[in-house]
């Protein structure tokens, strides 16, 4: 039976460029969607930026520009992304629109007339300089557990703390440096504390849809009833604030001057925004799509760090909105680089753009992450080596190299034509019922599990043609008898009709790939759907070189090898005049050197293991391999910039930069010297 879906992904935020996470997100959305297609149901997949909110505001400030000019220089950036990587959404929308701004004002109304929205007198920082409150994150200050210096308003990075922003010790305004004062404001609040609401959350988070699948996988069915409590219990949800004061780069709130919609309230409104004006443009009925009563499911595809807003908030607006609530909330976990969080602020990242300007194939990717994802939400870690070794070994030496070797035979001895000796229907059946089981498979995001079913038909395939070994009846064709050659061009046609149902079968994970052999070798005019898995191919044209190998290099150039350490020259000029505080914000400690080695492939690195005074060894690598061997530093104390940022190479992250001094003139007066603390002095100790 045919079905109708409405499909989203997580709206990125407008203040910055894609990150690997969002191409994850996509990749694996752009899977279910297309497998879904394949198998004939119509999907509208839609997507937009999120355009709104304090950070947006305060960056397109300090850059002296509208948040407007800011959201549109980033939107400009995707489809470089979503085309380099074959993402094909319907429509992509933004939630600065007037779609958004109607629809979030009608559902605001709505939850007002319901009796669902109240007002409250709180409390707030407010930074004098700026004259605006300050959101959690634009507030700094020293922990009030563990004491550490320049933690947020809301959770100390070191201790894990969680706390309100009035807990902080010496707070200060990220924007302005001022210290914040208590000011006092009225708030708008959804009463997700209401019973209804209660009452309705504990309905939808336990619920299935009307194909017999939860709305929510276990692991997140589990973590909305910590959040939810129990009838006995009671609730443990808190009101959501919903509104900002002026000045926010944001939507209205409905008769409420100078007030705003905080950013959650309006974003995944976005959604229904961004398939509303598809709709418009292409001329379907938006009511009828998406009516409470309609036969359409509604699925989102999100990170694990957005669960709350949208296994909470979201189905409870919409449902007592008066609107359809969604059908399926699709989790995943986050992307690691080679164990470490991908992390654009800590450098531990993968460039998606550089990925592509290296000319490096969108596909190697999408297989990859497709290769580590599973319907449950679980991370998955991007090894470079073992991206390397599972490219070239599944896409090129399994799959490809069955059209390469098996197809030169066909159009050099039989003119493209494909013929075979036994009973077609069995061969037929055999590629029907792996079609089925995969394309069920990718239904259900076990991607994973999918591709190591195709990989298993790759290798029975080759086994086949291995074993039959065509290459020596070919030696000898000229003097082979009739049943000879077709006992070749029966095991070459096989084996490309294996191929061809293992492209179907990957299609929705490599639609260029697959696209290219169904045009180029078997001579459709369309891309693959499941059925085509069934039908064996009579006729092949050329084999024309389908995808190249990956390399150490391309990898070595996606993560560039550390630079060594800039000198501090002697007799040069003092840098410029700093103040107290900007010497404070470097955490300078001292450090035990445990173990030192060499890197194998670079001739500037060393990596050490340091005891910093931490509950584990930090890794840092130095280029001060010219100017020591590494048993000569293990059990020496130095000195390391303990709060650097971590920085991802493609030998893995380094934790800190040790100091060294040298002289300004290396090449008269060569040398490197890693400073060294006076005896007595302990791993973790503060250079003060």
């Amino acid at each position: 039976m045919s079905r109708t879906l409405f499909v989203t992904t997580a709206l990125p935020y407008a203040n910055g460029s894609f990150h690997i996470g969002h191409i994850m997100e996509y990749i694996q959305a752009d899977i279910w969607v297309r497998t879904m297609r394949m198998a004939g149901h119509t999907v509208h997949f839609v997507c937009a930026d999120d355009t709104h909110g304090a950070p947006i505001m305060l960056k397109a400030q300090a850059e002296g520009i509208t948040p407007e000019a800011l959201v549109a220089r980033y939107a400009a950036e995707r489809p470089t992304y979503l085309k380099g990587f074959h993402i094909e959404f319907d429509h992509w929308h933004s939630t600065d629109s007037p779609e958004n701004t109607e629809l979030s004002q009608d559902i605001y109304r709505k939850l007002r007339d319901a009796g669902l929205i109240e007002t409250k007198v709180i409390e707030q920082f407010f930074d004098p300089v700026k004259g605006m409150f300050l959101p959690d994150r634009y507030i700094k200050g020293e922990c009030p557990k563990c004491h550490a210096k320049d933690q947020y308003g809301d959770a100390c990075e070191v201790c894990g703390a969680v706390y309100a922003p009035t807990d902080l010790v010496e707070p200060y305004s990220t924007i302005s440096g001022a210290k914040p004062v208590l000011k006092s404001s009225e708030h708008f609040f959804f009463k997700l504390s209401d019973p209804r609401c209660v009452e309705f959350l504990r309905q939808w988070t336990t619920g299935n849809n009307k194909h017999g699948i939860a709305h929510l996988q276990s692991e997140v069915l589990a973590k909305t009833r910590e959040w939810l409590g129990d009838e006995q219990s009671g609730a443990k949800l808190g009101d959501w604030d919903i509104s900002r004061d002026a000045p926010y780069f944001g939507i209205e709130i409905p008769d409420a001057p100078g007030k705003y919609f905080y950013v959650w309230l309006d974003a995944p409104v976005g959604y229904l925004a961004s398939l509303k004006a598809y709709c418009r443009k292409a001329g379907l009925d938006y009511d009828a799509l998406i009516d409470p009563n309609s036969d359409t499911e509604q699925v989102h595809f999100i990170g694990k760090d957005i669960v709350y807003f949208h296994a909470l908030f979201w189905p409870a607006t919409l449902h007592f909105s008066g609107r359809k609530t969604p059908d399926q909330l699709n989790v995943h976990g986050f992307i690691t680089v080679s164990g470490e969080k991908m992390s654009k602020s800590r450098g531990t990242g993968i460039s998606p753009l550089r990925y592509l300007e290296l000319g490096m194939d969108a596909e190697w990717l999408r297989y990859y992450i497709a290769a580590k994802l599973n319907s449950k939400v679980e991370d998955i870690d991007f090894n470079p080596d073992d991206f390397i070794a599972r490219v070239n070994s599944d896409l090129v030496g399994k799959y490809v190299n069955i059209a390469s070797r098996a197809a030169n035979f066909i159009s050099r001895h039989f003119d493209g034509q494909l013929r075979y000796a036994g009973d077609e229907s069995v061969l037929s059946a055999q590629w029907s019922e792996a079609a089925l089981d995969i394309r069920e498979y990718l239904q259900k995001r076990e991607y994973a599990r999918a591709i190591r079913e195709i990989m298993a038909q790759a290798d029975l395939i080759n086994q086949t043609f291995d074993a039959a070994q065509p290459w020596v009846i070919a030696k000898t064709l000229a003097n082979a008898s009739e049943e000879q050659r077709r006992e070749l061009q029966d095991i070459c046609s096989i084996a490309l009709a294996g191929f061809k149902a293992l492209s179907v079968l990957l299609t929705p994970i490599l639609p260029a790939l697959t696209g290219r052999v169904a045009r180029e070798l078997f001579g459709l005019d369309r891309g693959f759907i499941w059925q085509d898995a069934e039908v064996l191919p009579k006729h092949i044209a050329p084999f024309k070189h389908l995808m190249q190998r990956v390399t150490p290099e391309m990898l070595d150039n996606l993560f560039p090898e550390m630079e060594e350490p800039k000198a501090i020259p002697g007799g040069e000029e003092i840098g410029p005049t700093i103040s107290i505080d900007d010497f404070a914000r470097l955490d300078l400690r001292v450090a035990k050197v445990l173990s030192c080695e060499q890197v194998q492939g670079s001739h500037k690195l060393l990596k050490l293991m340091l005891d910093v005074g931490e509950d584990r060894p930090r890794q840092v690598f130095s280029g001060i391999k010219s100017a020591y061997k590494p048993e000569d530093l293990v059990g020496k104390l130095t000195v390391i910039v303990a709060n650097l940022a971590p920085r991802k190479m493609k030998f893995g992250v380094s934790e800190g930069m040790v100091l060294s001094a040298s002289h300004a003139d290396e090449a008269t007066h060569p040398g490197i010297y890693i400073i060294e603390p006076s005896a007595g002095s302990k791993p973790g100790m503060k250079i003060r």
